[in-house]
């Protein structure tokens, strides 16, 4: 089988399980359909849980007994560094550019001024279209590199693969309802358009963070060789991992105050099963020597962005608010504070999606079928 075709049928999978298990878990337990496909989202069904000590304890030891080894380790690198790599050029025109419009866009984001009224509610993609030339002027600041420059191609394309991706994530919260959007009233083809454009500026910011971070090189002092972490039967683990995602995509709509964070774990986890199971080398392969630097940048990349994205959200004019059940307590920002480690996964799955079309660029600058992704 070509990579190309085991490209395809991955996505395709992919795609049926996301869309086709919560529609048909809702489905079955004879819950009405077609609130779950309104457009836009306007009506609340799902009713959160209140705020639980015992949940949230429990949580918060789970994720700091997760993080605090690599937290621990990134301080000690960062510490034991005697010397710190110099940047190689000043920074570019163009990241000066990126800081000027991103202070503009961000003081028109959060004023009110009657001129500028009918623009307010889509200030964000302005905001992050400047963040991510800023975030590849450091980059090239530190080593004379970013993939703005290096690689046009897969830069651009990066953009609409986010929109797509980002819009798998909305389809999933209708059925547990943790964000919903406040501001003005659009009708169904406004709120597509006006959606689709800041969605298509994640992959890009963070990637973009990932790349800045790697260009670093202070995470490889601990991380390279981290702690192992190998697999005696990856298949039957892949087949074990893909039965358990696919049972709670067809529950989430029906229990969502337990199942909500597949909404956030579930790619992650169907991708790389699909990987394991076809042969195929994935972000967790290299575990099993003890190489947590990729893992540990994408995670980073995502909770970066996510305080950004958080911040700029919150005085905003046209905005999200959250509703997570258990745990909705200590707000940084719109977000609860565990809320938080939800950006860890994507992280992950945001390197996934970007190696994939990476590659897919390569093989085709290269006029070859693209390699098994």
């Amino acid at each position: 089988m070509s990579g190309i075709t085991h490209f395809f049928l991955k996505f395709l999978i992919l795609a049926a399980m996301l869309l086709g298990l919560p529609l048909g878990g809702v489905y079955w337990a004879r819950y009405p359909v077609s609130r779950y496909l309104e457009f836009p989202p306007k009506t609340q069904y799902v009713y959160h849980e209140p705020f639980s000590w015992i949940a949230f304890a429990f949580h918060a030891f789970l994720i700091s007994a997760f993080l605090a080894p690599l937290i621990i380790s990134a301080y000690q690198s960062r510490k034991e560094l005697e010397t710190r790599t110099r940047p190689s050029r000043p920074f570019p025109w163009w990241g000066w550019l990126g800081l000027v419009l991103g202070a503009m866009a961000w003081v028109m984001a959060w004023t009110r001024f009657e001129w500028f009224a009918s623009l307010q509610p889509h200030t964000f993609t302005p905001l992050w279209l400047s963040f991510i030339l800023v975030i590849n002027g450091l980059c090239f600041r530190h080593n004379g590199h970013c993939m703005m420059l290096d690689r046009p191609l897969y830069f651009l394309l990066l953009f609409p693969v986010s929109s797509a991706f980002w819009w798998f994530f909305e389809y999933l919260n209708r059925f547990v309802q943790n964000w919903h959007y406040i501001g003005p009233e659009f009708s169904s083809w406004e709120y597509f358009w006006y959606a689709t454009l800041p969605f298509s500026t994640v992959l890009p910011a963070v990637l973009g963070i990932r790349d800045w971070i790697l260009s670093t090189h202070w995470l490889r002092k601990k991380f390279r060789n981290f702690r192992s972490m190998g697999i005696a039967r990856p298949k039957v683990l892949a087949v074990l991992t893909l039965a358990a995602s696919a049972a709670g995509l067809a529950g989430i709509g029906v229990w969502p105050n337990i199942l909500f964070p597949l909404v956030w774990v579930s790619p992650l986890l169907i991708i790389i099963s699909l990987q394991t199971l076809m042969g195929e080398s994935h972000i967790l392969c290299e575990l099993s020597a003890g190489n947590w630097t990729g893992i540990v940048a994408a995670a980073l990349a995502a909770v970066i962005c996510g305080v950004f994205w958080e911040m700029w959200n919150y005085f905003s004019l046209a905005k999200w608010e959250y509703s997570i059940p258990f745990v909705h307590r200590y707000q940084v920002f719109e977000m609860p504070l565990l809320g938080y480690a939800g950006y860890l996964p994507f992280g992950l799955e945001c390197a996934v999606f970007g190696s994939m079309l990476e590659r897919v660029v390569s093989a085709k600058k290269r006029n070859e079928d693209p390699p098994i992704l």
